[in-house]
């Protein structure tokens, strides 16, 4: 059976955005499990999509201090029908990722990561899969705010998909 995924990070909420958008809130609705790679800054957001969602594996990111950081692991882990997947914040630069998060991560299938609001899919030479959804609520330098769903189907992953949000009066 297959595990349907949504990946977030760097939702600043309620510092860039009252609460997520209405499209993001379906999403959890329908994901089985959410990944959420930190810069929460709010832990009533975190209590939100623990109560909300089905399963919920998360990190905290630099701007997250106090209870979420007590909360939650710099780096979470989960195992969903074999495939080995961390969610972790920060990556550092751009060049040279792949080949320092294979380094960093030899015994993962799958890095979520955020930090940069820059959506990323790419593959180490090592077959590590490399994700950042974006931001759902800062898009900062980037045309959309953004999150990610995959689908992990028989221990791959599948079906990768960058969702672009509405712009409506966000950063």
């Amino acid at each position: 059976m297959a595990t349907r995924l949504l990946l977030l990070a760097d939702t600043h909420v309620p510092q860039r955005a009252r609460s997520l958008p209405a499209d993001v809130w379906a999403a959890v609705d329908e994901a089985d499990v959410v990944l959420h790679a930190g810069d929460w800054v709010d832990v009533r957001l975190l209590d939100e999509l623990e109560a909300r969602s089905r399963q919920l594996v998360a990190c905290f990111g630099n701007n997250d201090h106090g209870e979420l950081r007590d909360r939650l692991p710099e780096v979470a882990r989960v195992s969903l029908d074999g495939l080995r997947i961390a969610v972790v914040h920060e990556t550092g630069q751009s060049r040279g990722r792949e080949e320092r998060m294979a380094a960093a991560y030899p015994d993962v299938d799958v890095l979520v990561f955020g930090h940069s609001h820059i959506p990323w899919d790419t593959t180490a030479a090592s077959g590590l899969r490399l994700l950042n959804p974006g931001s759902p609520t800062d898009r900062r330098r980037q045309p959309h705010c953004t999150y990610m769903t995959a689908v992990v189907d028989d221990g791959e992953l599948r079906d990768v998909a960058l969702h672009r949000l509405p712009l409506r009066g966000v950063r």
